[in-house]
Parts: structure tokens; sequence; C-alpha cells
């Protein structure tokens, strides 16, 4: 069956030169229209600056509402090297990305986002790491432009992933990165709703180095990620990445029945051996009965978040649906055959 193409391009134009391994360019975007120029513009001198390579500008679209899918369509009619992805709804960033470096056909992928708070200029300093034999090279975010609140929240949940992890996880670092093809292999056999890419891919095990940079600031469109999606990305990654709060969990609830059988023992004692009266008050069982309630729930949640995880990776969904895409004529006449 032919696959939903929207259109073709060229592949003699902008072909680039025949020799040199292939570099794929992952760019997950979602309503990016005023950022996706300027961003092609700067990818395309690094490509240009980087002649012993070929390169693939590949963009997963989750499903934008803006013109950035026509504006890419536009693009790939003159440079044979961009292909789109466009899915039929919003699957959500880790699973643009994952979906991505599925469908990437280069020896390395290299992911950056379309804001440009990355720069692209950092792909050669990628490029040579990774020619020196290291299979994943990421950023590390030295500064950013956002409030101090912000900023020690961030600092503190990469020191609690490393507490938690079972894996060394870089702190500090977000998915701009290069991933070799046998990462993106290995990728290839997960079968996870939720991934969680920066503990996923450290998981791994293979050889990691990171190069610090200062993030610039967004200049066109807003964040796509509120405070409610940074809790629930931050609680992602919390269980996508160790089973150890389960037994905090279990260890906590170890402690406190210890502390009631103590308790109760002493309580037996005092009133049998001592005629000791037993304290009573209202106030102080109402909190004690309203802390209970709260940690509770809490850890009830803990558990539910484990649970869900389980219950999304065994519904059989598929991880994106790709509804259009871009592709050279070439390969869509191979595909077709």
């Amino acid at each position: 069956m032919p696959l939903p193409l929207d259109s073709f391009c060229d592949p003699d134009q902008h072909s680039g030169p025949s020799q040199g391994r292939l570099i794929t360019i992952s760019v997950p975007i979602l309503n990016e229209e005023d950022n996706l120029r300027a961003l092609y513009e700067r990818l395309d001198a690094v490509a240009a600056k980087e002649t012993g390579y070929r390169f693939e500008f590949l963009f997963t679209d989750n499903a934008s509402t803006d013109g950035s899918f026509e504006l890419l369509a536009e693009l790939a009619k003159k440079d044979s090297r961009i292909r789109v992805l466009r899915f039929s709804r919003n699957f959500g960033f880790q699973k643009s990305i994952l979906t991505n470096f599925l469908n990437a056909r280069g020896d390395a992928a290299i992911q950056i986002d379309a804001d440009m708070q990355d720069p692209p200029e950092m792909i050669s300093d990628f490029l040579r790491k990774w020619e020196s034999g290291y299979k994943v090279v990421y950023g590390i975010r030295r500064r950013r432009q956002e409030g101090i609140i912000l900023q020690w929240v961030r600092r503190n949940y990469y020191k609690f992933i490393s507490i938690i992890s079972e894996t060394d996880v870089p702190r500090d670092a977000g998915d701009f990165r290069l991933v070799d093809r046998l990462i993106l292999d290995h990728l290839g056999k997960v079968e996870e709703q939720t991934p969680y890419l920066r503990g996923l891919i450290a998981s791994l095990g293979y050889p990691q180095i990171g190069l610090p940079y200062d993030r610039s600031e967004r200049k066109h469109g807003l964040s796509k990620f509120n405070f409610l999606q940074l809790i629930e990305f931050g609680l992602d990654g919390i269980t996508a990445q160790s089973v150890r709060p389960l037994r905090l969990i279990t260890m906590f609830g170890f402690l406190v029945s210890m502390t009631v059988v103590v308790g109760a023992v002493y309580y037996f004692l005092a009133s049998f051996f001592f005629n000791a009266s037993v304290p009573s008050g209202f106030t102080t069982i109402v909190l004690l009965l309203l802390f209970l309630i709260g940690l509770n729930a809490f850890l009830l949640g803990i558990i539910g978040e484990y649970v869900g995880r389980i219950f999304n990776n065994t519904r059989g969904l598929p991880l994106t649906i790709i509804e259009r895409r871009i592709e050279p004529i070439s390969e869509v006449a191979e595909v077709q055959k």
C-alpha cells in the first residue's frame, strides 16, 4: 500500500557529498512555525561546515496547529535532506523524540529542539567527541534563562534522580545529545509507552560524555511545557528509572509498624506495672489520623504511578501514529515496489 505522502523532493537537489557517514538531525516540533526557517538555516550552515559527513534533517510534527508542517513541506521541495513525519495527534515530547530516533537512518542521530535554546553550532563538538569513541554525547546546561526557584527545583530533582537511580543519570542534561547507531538499535527493542529517554539511554551503559554550554532564551513562541506537564514529566522520570521508591515505602511501613508495636508495649507495661494513666487527647488523635490519611494517600499515589505505567505498557497501543510523511521521491518509489 502506498505511504500517505504529502510532497516529494528531488534527491538530486542539495544532496551534498556522496561519501561520509550519514548523520540524522532529529527535531521534534509543536507549533514552531516562527523558529523553523532560522533553525534550518543554522543547521544548513553546520552541515556545510562538516563536509566529511552526509546529513538528513528529520522533523517529527506533534500535530501542529500552525503552519509548521506547510513550511517544512516548502523547505523539503528545495532540500532533499529534509524528512517530515506528522502525527495524527499530539503524542507528547518524549514519544516524539523516540519516534524520531526509530526512524533515523544515520550512523548517529543528534536531537535538538526547534526553539534554538540549544545552539546548533555545538553539533560539530558532538561529532568530534563521537569520533573519539563516545557512543553518547550530551549537552550540560551550565546556565539557563529561567527563574531562580525553577532552577533550584530542577537542580535538586536531578540530584534526587541520581540518588534513586540504579544507573548514573547525567545531571543538568536535557535531550540535546548525540546517540550512536548502536544506541538507536537498542532503543528499537524497547517497549515503553511513557519513555524517559535521558535515563533510558544512560542505563544502556555505553561510554558517554557531557559538554557544558549556556542555554539561550527562546526568541519566538512559548514553551510547550506548563507547570503541570513538568510535574508529570518529573514523575515519569522517577518511576521509569527505579523501583527504589517502592522499596522505601516498604521500609517506611515497616518502621511505622515497629514504632506502633513499641508504643503499644510501652503503654501496656506502664499501665499494668506502674498504674500509669494513658494520656488522651482529642486534638492529638485527630492530627495523627489526618497525618496517617495524608501519608496513605501519598504512598498509594506512588504505587499508583507504577501501576499506571504497567497498565499503559500492556494496552498494546502504538507508540505514535504517523498520519502524513514527506520523503525523497526515490525512497518513496522503493517502498511502493
